[in-house]
């Protein structure tokens, strides 16, 4: 792929690692960092898509671990097959700065 990437995220000091830090300055011209400023979960998309499973994930009563955990899994990948709930995301309000 031949367009750059826009990386949005939070301040998790992660993001700021020096590993990161040197994956950027190897890939310059071809990734970008945006930070959120601190404590603001509605402006990330990210945080739409975990409210999204923890909806779907309510509707159904899991009786173990797993049970719960393979829900999880096919909750999400249904919405990598669905690219429209993930634009949902990005149309929200709070998160329409990033299209």
């Amino acid at each position: 792929m031949d367009k750059k990437v826009f990386l949005i995220v939070d301040g998790h000091p992660v993001h700021k690692s020096k590993l990161v830090k040197d994956y950027l300055a190897e890939n310059t011209g071809k990734l970008e960092m945006f930070f959120l400023p601190a404590y603001s979960p509605e402006l990330n998309p990210d945080e739409l898509a975990w409210a999204h499973l923890k909806r779907k994930l309510g509707r159904v009563a899991s009786q173990t671990k797993e049970e719960l955990k393979k829900k999880a899994f096919s909750i999400l990948r249904s919405i990598q097959r669905l690219p429209s709930i993930v634009t949902s995301f990005f149309l929200c309000p709070t998160c329409k700065y990033a299209l």
